[in-house]
């Protein structure tokens, strides 16, 4: 990308709309290399995909798929998640797709899911976070955890710490976590990370979860580094899915137009998956590039907070603190 288109894209970042919708997406495209990734780059790779039944989590495992990959879905409903592979390789004939369910915000059913692959896999080169809810009202977990912190945060540090082995045994594996732009709008909520003060909005709770994911990427980063699993986090802009659709119907008749396909919406975490490029760990990516944390000096926070939160998070999802 030359010095003047480098400075346009990040004015259509910092202006969101264009930059978000199918508008950016398309400028950008023409700035990045044709051959990155390469057709076969995920040959002889496995990847697990959360809530890969529909939207961005198929389109993601699709294209995984589609350049050689084995591709496992972890979803909660079986029967959609084999309706879901048996398009991807209508799409792709041949793909090696594969369920196995894995409900994200239960403890047991990560830890189940995480057995089932050490059984299955030797190893796991990516693990992609995508699972993802908007909740119209505050909802718990049995284990009394709200519902997004749960989806978007616990489940994702556990899954991953039961999956290290694996992912250790890969050759520079990548752990990839699907955030949010609307995550620009919050700050990190760290003296209420349950949400159980003030009144609740499920698209608040959704970016303030999303927020953490992207807080919490550089510290994931360090500590499973001596174990060679890089981390990064990114946004996919605004996509057309099932669940804008349901989530956010005003959103969606507003922007249907603008908004970018699932493909589109994916393509940032499939490029982070598959190429060749070695990547700096701990980075919050959009369209393919490393972008800033915070736009609003409000959602500034210090390094404290920033471990606060690991340390809750951690003893939340059953982890060692430490």
């Amino acid at each position: 990308m030359t010095a003047v288109a480098a400075v346009f894209d990040t004015l259509l970042d910092r202006t969101i709309a264009p930059g978000y919708t199918r508008l950016g997406f398309r400028w950008r495209r023409r700035h990045w290399l044709a051959d990155d990734p390469q057709p076969d780059a995920m040959h002889g790779r496995s990847a697990l995909v959360t809530g890969a039944n529909s939207g961005i989590g198929k389109a993601i495992a699709a294209g995984l798929a589609g350049l050689g990959g084995t591709v496992l879905l972890a979803v909660r409903d079986r029967a959609r998640g084999e309706q879901a592979c048996t398009e991807i390789r209508a799409a792709h004939p041949g793909a090696d797709v594969a369920v196995t369910v894995c409900d994200v915000s239960d403890p047991q059913s990560v830890t189940a899911c995480a057995d089932e692959l050490a059984d299955r896999l030797t190893r796991l080169d990516v693990l992609i976070h995508n699972a993802g809810l908007l909740p119209p009202e505050r909802t718990e977990t049995a284990e009394g955890h709200e519902l997004t912190l749960a989806v978007h945060v616990l489940g994702p540090l556990l899954l991953t710490e039961r999956l290290a082995p694996l992912l250790g045994a890969a050759d520079a594996a990548r752990v990839i976590l699907m955030s949010s732009g609307g995550m620009y709008s919050q700050p990190l909520a760290v003296d209420d990370p349950e949400y159980r003060h003030g009144r609740y909005q499920g698209a608040i709770a959704y970016a303030r979860t999303k927020r953490m994911q992207v807080a919490l990427t550089p510290l994931l980063a360090e500590h499973y580094a001596p174990q060679g699993i890089a981390f990064h986090s990114m946004h996919p802009g605004w996509a057309d899915t099932p669940g804008v659709v349901t989530s956010l119907p005003l959103f969606h008749r507003i922007t249907g137009p603008l908004l970018r396909s699932p493909e589109e919406g994916a393509d940032t975490a499939v490029w982070l998956a598959a190429t060749a490029t070695t990547l700096p760990s701990g980075q919050f990516w959009h369209d393919r590039r490393v972008r800033p944390e915070h736009y609003l000096r409000r959602t500034h926070f210090g390094p404290g907070d920033r471990d606060r939160l690991w340390r809750f998070c951690r003893g939340a999802a059953g982890l060692d603190v430490d």
